[in-house]
């Protein structure tokens, strides 16, 4: 068993498509198949059923997924520990984010290249599930989180809280709505379709908005659905006053978004906001973690952690 073969099943194993899987590693997917099928016929048993027209793992897979990315991680822990000993590179430390952090994660990248100029980052952006999979796995040594975590297996991972994330909402800049002074009130959006993305991809904050606008006295209206956010954004901005949508986007990413056919307008009511938690390992967490959760305490030289949950 190889290295390689290992690391090419969970790249597999992720995307659930060899093609895609071949354009991640930058190699030809031939060579993708080739490997998966030599490392099966080392451990004797298929590990992805090929049968139907969507690749899956198979049972044997399934359990072999977790321990295939333990290998990974204690590669790169050898990898790391040898460089410490020697004076070679510093260690990689693998990240996993989240959409529209902005100038949060700039925030704590800067300040964590000062406090370990030696540590590498490597930024994985993956759907929060995903991420938790695999910081719990030790593919990821930490990755940032916005609300609770959904469901089980998330004993082994500790979730120290950052920051507060507001939302704004997004209209058409030619909306009265968009005229108004101060902020906007969920009630006044209530007649005016909402686009969100689907609650799979997002539920902590569709959760949010929804139960939010329940609070507000209504049942949102749900508009067309997009591929994309800029694809919605787009929509939106092409709405004139009387047929306009809405959606919500955090603030610190309308702050990097130049749009001006659309509005962004701070909620008037409360609670519009999500968490944003840093997720590490409990037991043996990777040298880098402890800078980077430094980094994360005071990212605008404000704030400061418990950094012992």
């Amino acid at each position: 068993m190889e290295l390689r073969q290992v690391r090419y099943f969970v790249t597999v194993a992720q995307e659930l498509h060899f093609g895609r899987a071949a354009e991640r590693l930058h190699i030809v997917q031939s060579a993708v198949s080739q490997q998966i099928r030599r490392l099966e016929r080392e451990l004797k048993t298929e590990l992805f059923d090929r049968s139907a027209r969507q690749v899956r793992l198979t049972a044997v897979g399934e359990r072999f997924l977790p321990e295939a990315r333990a290998l990974l991680a204690a590669e790169e822990r050898a990898r790391a520990a040898v460089a410490e000993l020697t004076g070679g590179p510093g260690a990689t430390l693998r990240l996993g984010t989240s959409t529209g952090l902005g100038a949060h994660l700039d925030r704590v990248l800067d300040t964590l290249a000062r406090l370990a100029p030696e540590t590498r980052v490597e930024l994985v952006a993956v759907r929060a599930r995903d991420r938790l999979d695999r910081v719990a796995s030790g593919e990821l040594d930490a990755a940032f989180l916005r609300g609770e975590p959904d469901g089980t297996g998330r004993d082994g991972l500790r979730f120290v809280p950052l920051w507060q994330d507001p939302l704004v909402a997004v209209v058409p800049a030619r909306h009265p709505l968009a005229a108004a002074p101060g902020p906007v009130a969920l009630a006044d959006l209530g007649p005016v379709p909402l686009v969100l993305t689907a609650r799979r991809n997002n539920r902590a904050l569709v959760d949010l908005v929804v139960h939010a606008c329940h609070d507000a006295g209504f049942v949102p209206v749900p508009g067309p659905a997009y591929g994309s956010l800029d694809d919605t954004l787009t929509a939106i901005g092409a709405r004139g006053p009387s047929d306009g949508l809405w959606t919500v986007v955090y603030a610190s990413h309308a702050r990097r978004l130049s749009t001006p056919r659309v509005a962004f307008l701070p909620f008037r009511d409360p609670g519009m906001e999500l968490t944003t938690s840093l997720a590490v390992r409990r037991t043996d967490p990777p040298a880098g973690v402890d800078p980077l959760l430094r980094a994360c305490a005071a990212p605008d030289g404000s704030e400061a952690l418990d950094l012992d949950r």
